[in-house]
């Protein structure tokens, strides 16, 4: 009988993850800040899309037509369920990569994503997918990529292949995947406290293994113990994706194009020295060690003229999703932590924190007497996109559209934590996108659409379901255990949603209106 895994962890569920670099909407930003004119996104498409949170919530919070596989019949059932009550027409399967391509009912393709799987796979299977790629992607059309890379995990990559072998060949017979993870570890850990040459070559091998014994053992699991696995450098990479005719564009997370973070003087003007952009990649992730890279290639890019750039740079809208006054005026990179100035952004926070869409043009006028460049608005934008504090934000037209479908899928989301907590996500009509939320926030989300809308209200809809759950509330590091010690707690962090919270998820339109 054939082995339908391929070698790929399949007997233990993927992680409820979501990740934001798949939402076509986020293109248009780093393509406009790339000086390239960012694709129409009609279909898109997710290659092995997990518990298929991503495609889901995409699909929910925009009007394109998304399809997708992941070869995992768990995970891709969870995936059609939520795309069924949604109603948002997601088509999701459980076809394996190569039954997925020969398929003939499928369109061509404005976006295909694949986060990190690419690192996981045969190269049988990579070569299914260059050859997809290359058939179904749309002249115009954007691949975005996701994958381990090196040099970052050159120290790591001998001690995976340690772990791998200890689960092969040291656990007991019949171990399930958790337990030989478990056993794996512990036995590296073991190793790293003889201190073996290895690991005083390679100290940061230590803080690995550490990180691994706290880590979700279903995203370990599936990070380091899959029978095919590959860091991959860019250069290798760009020669994978050669017969698809592919150029790469930019990268598709926001803080990496900020050179001055990222990168010393001394780096920059070696990477400025250098004449070909393709090794000036390699070069510059040498600089960072870079140990994971989330690409976007295109098909035919188009380069905007200077007055072009500018033009959709003004009318390109965001949101602050984040209080104004909570946002640090710090940015980290891989150079250190940087102080942003008070004078341009506590003024540009300030006049976003109405949470409500507003393009950047607009945005530029009510700066107006801040003497605010247009360059350093546009370097703010991205800095506070970098830090997650904005989002870019999608046209009036789809947001009525996809309004219906977020709705549905948030109704159901909010409602699942009354029996369980795996997911904390909600669907945005506003960024097109996933809003993270905590449990508090999904709780008093909760009792505000079913009409709780006091802090006393949400406190004691909270309170049945913590309690239900066994469940007490944490304050300053001690766990309350009187009832009504919960209660009051609870009642003081429903003021804070309520002051705070609700007009932000108002603004991002992630539940109905009153009326």
């Amino acid at each position: 009988m054939s082995d339908w895994t391929s070698g790929y962890v399949a007997d233990i569920d993927y992680t409820y993850g979501y990740y934001n670099e798949l939402n076509p909407l986020r293109i248009n930003l780093s393509f406009i800040n790339a000086g390239l004119r960012p694709p129409k996104v009609i279909n898109a498409c997710e290659l092995g899309f997990g518990q298929g949170m991503s495609t889901n919530l995409h699909a929910a919070a925009s009007s394109i037509n998304w399809y997708g596989t992941d070869f995992n019949p768990n995970q891709a059932a969870f995936a059609q369920e939520l795309a069924n009550i949604s109603q948002s027409g997601a088509t999701l399967y459980d076809d394996a990569f190569d039954e997925f391509a020969s398929r003939d009912d499928l369109p061509e393709f404005d976006f295909i994503g694949l986060h990190g799987i690419w690192s996981w796979i045969s190269d049988a299977n990579r070569s299914i997918l260059v050859d997809f790629i290359r058939r179904k992607l749309k002249i115009g059309g954007v691949l975005y990529i996701s994958y381990n890379s090196q040099p970052g995990w050159a120290a790591m990559a001998p001690m995976r292949d340690l772990l791998m072998e200890h689960s092969e060949v040291m656990s007991a017979p019949g171990s399930g995947t958790l337990a030989r993870v478990e056993e794996a570890i512990e036995f590296a850990s073991k190793l790293i406290d003889t201190n073996p040459e290895f690991s005083k070559a390679n100290p940061q091998i230590k803080g690995r293994i550490e990180k691994m014994r706290s880590d979700n053992k279903h995203y370990v699991a599936h990070e380091y113990f899959n029978g095919d696995w590959e860091p991959m450098g860019f250069s290798k990479m760009a020669k994978w994706l050669a017969p698809t005719k592919l150029k790469w564009a930019t990268s598709a997370r926001y803080g990496d194009t900020i050179e001055s973070i990222q990168l010393s003087d001394d780096q920059r003007a070696l990477l400025n020295s250098i004449s070909d952009p393709m090794f000036g990649e390699t070069v510059k992730d040498f600089c960072t060690n870079q140990m994971f890279r989330a690409d976007l290639w295109v098909k035919g890019g188009r380069r905007l003229s200077m007055i072009e750039q500018h033009d959709m740079l003004e009318q390109q809208r965001v949101i602050l999703v984040t209080p104004h006054d909570a946002v640090e005026l710090k940015i980290a990179g891989k150079q250190g932590t940087f102080n942003l100035l008070e004078n341009i952004y506590t003024p540009v926070l300030e006049a976003l924190a109405d949470h409500q869409p507003v393009s950047i043009g607009e945005l530029r006028q009510r700066l107006e007497g801040h003497d605010i460049s247009m360059a350093a608005l546009s370097n703010a934008i991205t800095i506070l996109a970098a830090k997650g504090a904005l989002e870019p934000v999608q046209q009036d037209a789809e947001i009525e559209t996809a309004k219906a479908t977020s709705h549905r899928i948030n109704r159901h989301l909010l409602s699942k934590v009354r029996s369980n907590n795996e997911t904390n996500l909600l669907a945005s009509p506003v960024t097109g996108g996933g809003i993270r939320v905590t449990l508090f926030q999904q709780l008093f989300l909760l009792s505000y659409i079913e009409g709780g809308t006091t802090p006393n209200a949400m406190a004691d809809s909270a309170w049945r379901t913590l309690s239900a759950q066994n469940k007490l509330v944490i304050k300053d590091g001690e766990t309350l255990q009187d009832e009504q010690a919960n209660i009051d707690e609870l009642a003081r962090l429903a003021t804070l949603f309520i002051d705070q919270g609700l007009p932000i998820f108002q603004g991002l339109q992630v539940i109905p209106e009153k009326q």
